[in-house]
């Protein structure tokens, strides 16, 4: 990733989305672009205009940990946001090269301690991925819930390559844009973690050229952190899903996430996911009637 043009376009648009009236300052008649100017952003993080200046074209090196602060505050960044402009700047020094994962030649496989946690999670999906959102490990019942990404070689069990180029995405997730919007922020957020990942490189370039959608999210240059919500699906197989998740960083593995789904208790996602386990463990029965 080219680190000062993504700095120059996160700042952009971020300097972009703030009003002057959630600024506190006068909005004006003469506006030629959306949000604030240059030299207001300056003077809400006491710094000259020429310095923000140099900082919006890209040029973070140097830049102290308290002007990103001040930067960050001007431009009400939250806490995700906060995060990537501080992994942009550690990427400018070159300082992020101590903390970036540790990349090896051969794929990572879940150690054996790792899959039996995985394994006794038997109420919900739980499973692995990292930050270009790759399934690298999955107890049963993951399995079958990502049933769909894994029945079509070419997603190569990648949730980003489900999401945006096979058909079966826009069934399986009943709020398809909600869904494409986490998955690109969740692509940003690792760019600007690892920007020297080339397989994350790749996979941007071949969405960014086989997908309109993820195209224009890409450029919006959103980041998120994506630790607990719920979300809808719809299984081919037992139907509507309400599922809460909690994404729990792994300090034994740096870069990658345990991910836990679960359904309220007593409720029709639950019994879902009850029926779901059953065909999980019998795979080779008909699929449960579908409440389509």
């Amino acid at each position: 990733m080219d680190n000062q043009a993504e700095v120059r376009e996160f700042l952009t648009s971020r300097r972009a989305k703030i009003t002057p009236e959630q600024a506190g300052l006068p909005a004006g008649s003469r506006r030629r672009v959306p949000g604030l100017r240059r030299s207001e952003v300056a003077a809400l993080a006491d710094v000259s205009v020429e310095y923000y200046a140099k900082l919006e074209r890209g040029n973070l090196a140097g830049a102290s940990p308290a002007v990103l602060e001040a930067v960050a505050r001007a431009l009400r960044l939250d806490d995700a946001e906060r995060a990537h402009l501080m992994n942009l700047a550690q990427a400018a020094d070159g300082s992020d090269a101590l903390t970036r994962p540790r990349r090896t030649t051969r794929a990572w496989t879940a150690h054996r301690s790792l899959q039996w946690t995985l394994d006794a999670v038997t109420a919900g999906p739980a499973f692995v991925r990292n930050g270009r959102m790759d399934l690298l490990a999955t107890n049963q019942l993951a399995r079958a819930f990502y049933d769909d990404v894994y029945a079509t070689a070419g997603n190569q069990a990648n949730l980003a390559r489900f999401q945006f180029l096979d058909p079966a995405s826009r069934r399986f997730y009943p709020d398809w844009d909600l869904a494409a919007d986490i998955a690109v922020a969740i692509l940003r957020t690792e760019a600007g973690r690892n920007p020297h990942d080339k397989d994350l490189h790749d996979l941007v370039g071949e969405l960014s050229t086989r997908s309109d959608a993820f195209r224009t999210r890409w450029g919006a240059h959103n980041v998120r952190h994506h630790g607990t919500g719920t979300k809808r699906f719809h299984h081919h197989a037992v139907g509507d899903l309400t599922l809460a998740y909690e994404g729990l960083e792994m300090a034994a593995e740096p870069g990658l996430t345990l991910t836990i789904y679960t359904a309220e208790p007593g409720s029709a996602s639950e019994e879902g996911l009850s029926l779901l386990s059953s065909w999980a463990a019998t795979p080779q029965a008909p699929a449960p009637h579908s409440s389509d």
